[in-house]
C-alpha cells in the first residue's frame, strides 16, 4: 500500500498470479481547516488517516485473497462482510492497547514501583514487550511473506527518493529501512510516552489505565512530527545516529523480497505517483509517505 497527500493505492497478487489494483483519494480535515495542520495536532489527525487507510487495504487485500475458482474456471468474488472485518479490527486494536500500553502500567503497579521509578519502569516493560512480541511473531512462517512486502515497500520508496527508475532489477539494490517506517513511529511512541506519563507520577489504578487510553494521541502526534522531521533530514548524523534504535528495529519487522513482491509495490507507487501528478500543485509538496 503507498499513501500520496492525496490519494492512496493498494496493489495486490491475486491467486491467479495477475496483479490487481485498487486507489482511493484522501478527504483530509488537514486540507479544509488550518487548526488540523497545526504541529501534533496533524500528526493525531494523520495516524487516524492512516489506520482508517490500512483497514480498508487489509481489507481489499483479504477480499482478493478470498476470491476463489469455480469448477468451470471462472472467478468466484468471496467478499468478506462489513460486520467481519469491523469485528477483526476491533479485536486488533482492543489487543495492542491492552498489550502494549495498559498492561504494562497495570504490570509495574502491581509490582510495587516507587513513583519516582514507576514511568521508567513502565517504559523499560513496554518496549521490552514490544520487542518480544515482534521477535515472536517474526518466527511464524506466514508473517515472512508480509515483513517482505513491508520491505518492497521501503525498497520502492527509497529508489523513488533517490530517483532511481521504478523497475524491481534496479529497486532490488536499495535498502530495506526507511526513517518514516511505522515500525519505528510505534517505538517512538513508546520512548515519548516516558516523558508524557512522568507528569501524572504513579495514580490510582483506574487514572493509570485512563492516561494510558486518553494520552495515546497526544503522544502519537508527537512521535508523528520527531519521524516527519527525521524523514526531510536523513543527512544529519547526529539526528539520524539518535533515531538508530528505531532503525535497527525495523529489521525485525523486514525481510528481503522477491522481485515478484517488488513488482507489486512498485505498481501501488507509480499508481500513487500517477494519481499525485494530477493534483493541484498545492497538493503535490508533500512527499510520498513510507
Amino acid at each position: 500500500m503507498m499513501r500520496g497527500p492525496s490519494n492512496w493505492a493498494v496493489a495486490v497478487r491475486k491467486p491467479d498470479g495477475d496483479i490487481a489494483q485498487v486507489h482511493q483519494p484522501i478527504k483530509s480535515p488537514m486540507a479544509r481547516h488550518r487548526i488540523f495542520r497545526l504541529p501534533v495536532i496533524r500528526g493525531v489527525v494523520a495516524l487516524g488517516e492512516s489506520l482508517a487507510i490500512g483497514f480498508r487495504a487489509l481489507a481489499i487485500s483479504a477480499n482478493y485473497q478470498a476470491q476463489e475458482e469455480g469448477e468451470e474456471g471462472e472467478e468466484v468474488v468471496t467478499e468478506l462482510t462489513r460486520g467481519q472485518l469491523f469485528f477483526a479490527f476491533a479485536i486488533a486494536i482492543g489487543f495492542a492497547v491492552l498489550l502494549f500500553k495498559v498492561g504494562p502500567a497495570l504490570l509495574t503497579d502491581w509490582i510495587g514501583i516507587e513513583a519516582g521509578w514507576f514511568v521508567i519502569v513502565e517504559g523499560l516493560i513496554r518496549v521490552t514487550v514490544f520487542i518480544l512480541y515482534l521477535l515472536l511473531i517474526s518466527l511464524l512462517p506466514d508473517l515472512r511473506r508480509v515483513f517482505q512486502y513491508h520491505a518492497a515497500e521501503h525498497k520502492a520508496i527509497n529508489a523513488y527518493e533517490a530517483g532511481e527508475e521504478l523497475e524491481p532489477q534496479t529497486v532490488q539494490r536499495y535498502s530495506l529501512i526507511h526513517p518514516r517506517c511505522g515500525t519505528a513511529f510505534l517505538l517512538w511512541v513508546m520512548v515519548i510516552a516516558i516523558f508524557v506519563f512522568a507528569f501524572f507520577g504513579r495514580p490510582v489504578w483506574y487514572w493509570l489505565i485512563a492516561t494510558r487510553i486518553l494520552l495515546l494521541p497526544v503522544i502519537a502526534g508527537i512521535a508523528y512530527e520527531l519521524i516527519r522531521f527525521a524523514g526531510k533530514h536523513q543527512d544529519n548524523t547526529i539526528l539520524m545516529t539518535l533515531l538508530a534504535p528505531g532503525l535497527w528495529l525495523q529489521r525485525l519487522t523486514t525481510r528481503e523480497p522477491s522481485l515478484d513482491q517488488l513488482e507489486v509495490s512498485i505498481r501501488a507507487l507509480k499508481e500513487v505517483l500517477k494519481l499525485e501528478d494530477r493534483a493541484e500543485p498545492e497538493a503535490r509538496k508533500v512527499e510520498i509517505m513510507a
